[in-house]
């Protein structure tokens, strides 16, 4: 295998053996990982792609993902107790890439049954109420089509319009 040198300031020795530390002890596999997502992340950006990243989980226990895309559209909705918000991108893989933020959301219900509506169920005796947590979902579809029942339909028409819009447009001008 051949051995390259690598010259390194005083400064940034620290550095380097926290990389090494990190990715289990192999300088060399610390600066291969760390050139691989450089290059691909340089690639990415050449194409047109920009690193996306967003939460997934549930409540607190949310984690983060990332990848690369272009985004395509996006589209909230509301109603009295949460928010929905839907974000397309395309992959560079030509994937479609849904996330879906729903807000946290409070129920409230009245009477021994849960039934009472309108005005009457805030003077109703028996009273419920709880919290659904928020939530963040993400989901990657090879086709439009298998995407259609899970977005609204505007969210669709915009999707569908910016689709097979190209990435780059390099232009002879």
């Amino acid at each position: 295998m051949p051995n390259k040198t690598i010259y390194v300031s005083d400064s940034d020795l620290p550095l380097f053996q926290r990389a090494q530390e990190v990715t289990g002890g192999s300088l060399s596999a610390a600066i291969t990982q760390a050139l691989r997502r450089l290059v691909d992340a340089e690639e990415a950006r050449q194409a047109g792609f920009a690193e996306v990243t967003v939460k997934v989980g549930t409540g607190t226990s949310r984690r983060q993902q990332r990848f690369h895309g272009v985004p395509l559209g996006e589209w909230s909705r509301s109603d009295r107790s949460h928010v929905e918000s839907y974000r397309v991108w395309r992959s560079r893989q030509g994937r479609y890439v849904l996330h879906v933020e729903t807000s946290e959301q409070w129920v409230h219900t009245a009477g021994p049954d849960g039934q009472v509506t309108g005005w009457r169920k805030h003077l109703a005796g028996d009273q419920q109420w709880g919290q659904i947590p928020a939530s963040a979902r993400l989901e990657v579809f090879e086709t439009l089509d298998e995407m259609e029942p899970k977005v609204p339909a505007e969210l669709l028409a915009i999707v569908s319009a910016n689709a097979e819009l190209p990435e780059v447009e390099d232009l002879d001008i």
